[in-house]
């Protein structure tokens, strides 16, 4: 970076700082992964300088005959790597790709149902203080008490009793599976649309190691920067009947320039999903997750719903004295990034909670495996049990420093 260490070093310094510190960091919150040096270098390149309003050979600026390429192609290998009739990678976050959904097929006041906030969904799921709630009438559903996983019958009985126009299925914080097909039977038996963000285990769907949202559900929305491994993005794919009314809703509904260098990253992001070693990445973040819940687990921890089956893992905190935001702060003080996380009819408020939310993407890109998932789950119990005492907190960041140096990042 010697031009902006010229420019601006104060910018140049920060961003030292933080590289340093996703190389010294376990890095184990379960939205965030690192992507490739190839995605790094589409995002960084001059596509960065172009604006190109509208979609391929229907844009309202010149100049665009090889911006189309790059996001015709990005459009094939996102149709192509799903299985999807049509696909829209223009949607800059997760966030606005379910705006984006939901403005294709709802009115103002329509009625949605989805995953409370509390439970497991997303912010744009219906809650209060995002636009979600207070666009739409929200109809929220949730986990069982006794399971902690998601009670179908339930979510029929609300669905025939409230009939809403869409029913939202995906989660950011449920660590297991989703049955899709339940969704559908739902869905159609009360004429409603159904939406999938698939935003956490796009990956896994995509190495074909998670149920696939794709054949039952007439809008899926995701981002590209979780399991995919890609930029920061997003992107929305949809049965064809529903193609135009995404695109419309998507330009010029509610953004305008596309930012064609994401998207040129977004590309390259479907292509290397599309090879045989993101299978065996993936299969890899499945059983690092597996082993790193079990050996949680057998050092006291109750998990939600007993376990995973999928990349994350919500950790309850509330027989270790510890609150979710005490927890984040003094594993970060190791070396260990994680997230406070509600878990299921949570007695503390947001900003505080009482469980945490751990994710093995990250890791897992860094090479580390079985072994690794061992020794971080020994140093987080160590941390865990002893917040305060500072020879422990000491022996716990010397721990993490040994695991860090054995997997370099971008070596």
């Amino acid at each position: 970076m010697k031009s902006l260490q010229e420019v601006d070093s104060q910018i140049a310094g920060f961003i030292d700082e933080e590289t340093r510190r996703q190389q010294r960091n376990l890095e184990l919150i379960a939205s965030e992964n690192f992507t490739s040096r190839a995605v790094l270098e589409a995002q960084g390149s001059i596509l960065t300088n172009k604006y190109a309003e509208g979609y391929p050979a229907h844009r309202y600026y010149g100049g665009c005959e090889f911006i189309d390429r790059i996001e015709s192609l990005a459009i094939q290998r996102a149709k192509a790597l799903f299985g999807a009739e049509h696909a829209n990678v223009q949607p800059h976050a997760g966030s606005q790709a379910n705006m984006e959904a939901y403005f294709s097929v709802l009115k103002v006041g329509d009625t949605i149902m989805a995953m409370s906030l509390s439970h497991g969904g997303h912010l744009t799921h219906g809650s209060p203080v995002n636009f979600s709630g207070k666009l739409y009438n929200v109809v929220p559903y949730g986990v069982s008490r006794d399971t902690e996983t998601i009670d179908y019958d339930y979510v029929r009985q609300q669905a025939i009793a409230h009939r809403p126009k869409l029913i939202v299925a995906g989660a950011s914080a449920y660590p297991r599976q989703i049955d899709f097909a339940a969704f559908r039977q739902i869905a159609d038996e009360v004429g409603a649309y159904l939406m999938v963000d698939m935003a956490h285990f796009a990956g896994l769907v995509a190495a074909k190691l998670h149920s696939d949202p794709v054949p039952y559900a007439d809008l899926v929305t995701s981002t590209t920067h979780k399991t995919l491994r890609g930029p920061r993005g997003a992107f929305i794919l949809c049965k064809k009947e529903l193609a135009a009314d995404v695109d419309a809703a998507v330009f010029p509904g509610t953004q305008g320039g596309p930012l064609e260098h994401v998207i040129a990253a977004k590309a390259v992001c479907f292509h290397l999903a599309a090879q045989s070693d993101f299978r065996e990445y993936q299969a890899q973040v499945l059983e690092n997750a597996r082993v790193l819940a079990a050996e949680l687990m057998a050092r006291g921890f109750r998990l939600v719903s007993n376990g995973t089956d999928t990349h994350l893992m919500l950790v309850d905190l509330t027989t270790w004295n510890l609150t979710g935001k005490e927890a984040e702060d003094v594993l970060d003080s190791v070396g260990i990034s994680v997230n406070k996380n509600a878990i299921p009819f949570d007695p503390l408020p947001p900003k505080v909670t009482s469980g945490i939310r751990i994710g093995t993407p990250a890791v897992t890109t860094r090479g580390m495996k079985e072994p690794e998932m061992k020794a971080i789950a020994e140093v987080i119990a160590t941390v865990l049990a002893n917040p305060r005492d500072q020879s422990a907190l000491d022996r716990a960041r010397q721990a993490v420093a040994t695991i860090v140096d054995n997997f370099p990042l971008y070596d």
